[in-house]
């Protein structure tokens, strides 16, 4: 009894002092918390491409020379990487200018493309 006593006359002390007990251990809310955290950053980086078609043609034409090179789609279903100069492409490649469809200009000029000089795309 007298125990008891003391234990709660240092938990009024607690409570008085703004002090409280806590349990120890985790919340029971930290496994949630840990998957949300999880899934978001997951989530995060899994960025959409530009869509060339759906932006203006100088949209499009500012994005690519902000960037040295950029993957954009040219369509729903495809996709090319454009830069502004030939010290983005690998060594040996060439320019070859490039124009696609923007939402306000059917050949917009939107940079260059790099390709390799050598392949000709012949089998022969």
């Amino acid at each position: 009894m007298q125990r008891e006593i003391e234990s709660a006359g240092r938990a009024n002390a607690d409570v008085i002092a703004g002090r409280t007990r806590r349990r120890r251990g985790r919340s029971r809310w930290a496994p949630a918390v840990g998957l949300a955290l999880l899934l978001s950053a997951l989530t995060g980086t899994a960025e959409a491409r530009p869509a060339s078609y759906r932006m203006s043609c100088v949209a499009v034409q500012e994005l690519v020379g902000r960037s040295p090179g950029i993957v954009l789609d040219t369509s729903p279903t495809t996709f090319d990487r454009y830069v502004v100069n030939v010290r983005y492409c690998m060594p040996g490649q060439q320019l070859k200018p490039a124009f696609e469809r923007a939402r306000d200009n059917p050949q917009c000029f939107v940079g260059y493309t790099c390709y390799d000089p050598d392949k000709t795309g012949r089998d022969w």
